[in-house]
């Protein structure tokens, strides 16, 4: 979010158009305020990449934040800002786990889920303005889902039934709020490392505990579904990277495959194949290889339709390929196993059930990608409520919610990828049912074991080749 949704904020305030700054609400117990608090919630972002062949190298203060509050310790506080009549946008980045129905007391103080705490803030604002119109607000989820926003208000409709909100707050929360879907494209991987952190503050001659990183690609498509919307959003008219489109299907696919399916596929193999950081990935032949032609060859194929040319596909892939390699930035593979068999399902499931479809037969860097995920998943130790996996003596955390199920179903390894490929729980359907993928799965977790991951990924590249 400071990477992006704040940048093109803090943008459109230097240039006296937006006027309005951020409260950002802290759902997790990750992290802390105080750091935020100790520099005036100011922070630099280091926006580095390549565009058309020419560096680009920008250090910006951005000053779009005026507090963080912790919904854990200061849930009030967060109540009040309901009651602010001036706050009129929410904009949600919870990863795609976060925009689930779960059973929630939209009462507690405060409630366990996103959309219990944002139902629960959204009930206070209707009180307070005793359902005035014109109160309503936008709401945008970030969160890499399709129909992010219809999504959303549908779960916090039926969360209002749960708890017995009275019927004219759901028809307020309907009709007088307008949520949209959205998309949001650039890599963001945070924190620079200590080198890079030392050199920037030496360059720049201030220490900045909150400085973080960005690619200069970026991209945040809205649909509106109002006027009002288009109103609100008046930072939009300060960068060509915000797009108010009636429909962001096309960028959508193209994101949500291209690039974040095809790191999905890759994370897990990466780390197995020994590499840190997608910079280090791609430097190495066979696995700027693997990584291109599942793109160009499997992903791509399989997301063409009516309105996605296979030009559009290839071009947009062609662009990822180069934001893989920006020489700025140091995306750290582990960082995108978070959350891994959601990202997995979400993003990648709809790939190799379309590639099937329309051929017929495995897509071999697909199946390794999912081979690899399986085997990343493998858990050698639980700790309290932290699972961690090992390679070469080493030990990685398995920051999932299904990281229970993988390291049951890991105690018998001879069945374990059947077990996990038939799990309609985390699939919404059973992977052995498609005729040779289970097979070709099993062979290339032997494989890996056998000769380890960056020898399968050479192998494969070179079969593929002849």
């Amino acid at each position: 979010m400071r990477g992006l949704t704040d940048y093109f904020i803090d943008k459109a305030n230097k240039q006296g158009i937006f006027n309005g700054r951020i409260v950002v609400i802290k759902s997790t117990s990750g992290g802390d305020t105080d750091s935020f608090d100790k520099q005036d919630n100011l922070y630099t972002l280091c926006v580095r990449g390549i565009e058309q062949g020419k560096k680009i190298e920008e250090n910006i203060i951005n000053a779009s934040i005026s507090r963080v509050i912790s919904a854990k310790k200061n849930w009030n506080e967060i109540l009040s800002c309901a009651r602010n009549a001036d706050i009129g946008l929410v904009i949600s980045n919870t990863t795609e786990v976060g925009i689930v129905l779960t059973k929630d007391n939209v009462h507690a103080s405060p409630p366990e889920s996103f959309p219990g705490k944002l139902l629960s803030f959204l009930y206070e604002r209707y009180q307070f303005f005793k359902g005035d119109s014109s109160k309503g607000m936008v709401i945008i989820p970030t969160e890499l889902l399709p129909d992010n926003g219809k999504k959303l208000l549908a779960i916090l409709l039926e969360l209002a039934k749960m708890n017995g909100l009275e019927e004219k707050f759901s028809e307020w929360l309907n009709n007088d709020n307008c949520f949209c879907n959205s998309l949001v494209d650039r890599i963001v991987p945070g924190r620079l490392t200590s080198d890079q952190q030392k050199e920037m503050e030496s360059i720049l001659n201030y220490e900045d505990d909150l400085m973080i990183m960005a690619e200069s690609y970026r991209l945040w498509a809205i649909e509106p579904d109002s006027e009002k919307v288009k109103r609100v959003l008046s930072f939009s008219k300060v960068d060509e990277g915000v797009i108010i489109a009636p429909d962001i299907h096309i960028y959508r696919e193209l994101k949500l495959r291209l690039l974040n399916g095809s790191h999905t596929f890759s994370c897990g193999l990466a780390h197995l194949a020994g590499f840190t950081t997608v910079k280090q990935a791609m430097q190495d032949p066979g696995f700027s290889d693997f990584i291109q032609t599942l793109m160009m060859q499997e992903i791509a194929p399989s997301i063409i339709d009516d309105k996605i040319k296979m030009e559009s596909a290839v071009d947009f892939a062609n662009k990822v390929l180069d934001r893989y390699r920006n020489p700025y930035i140091e995306h750290k593979w582990l960082s995108i196993t978070l959350q891994y068999s959601s990202k997995m399902h979400m993003r990648n499931i709809p790939l190799i059930l379309s590639y099937f479809s329309r051929f017929g037969s495995v897509p071999e860097y697909m199946s390794l990608g999912f081979a690899a995920h399986i085997f990343f998943m493998k858990a050698v130790k639980k700790t309290e409520d932290q699972y961690y996996g090992e390679l070469n003596g080493s030990q990685y955390l398995i920051a999932d919610n299904n990281a229970a199920f993988y390291m049951e179903k890991w105690k018998n390894p001879g069945t374990v990828a059947d077990e996990i490929l038939s799990a309609e729980e985390l699939w919404g359907t059973d992977l052995t049912k498609l005729t040779g993928f289970a097979v070709a799965v099993n062979k290339k977790m032997q494989a890996i074991v056998e000769y380890g991951a960056s020898a399968v990924i050479k192998r494969l590249t070179k079969e593929i080749a002849e």
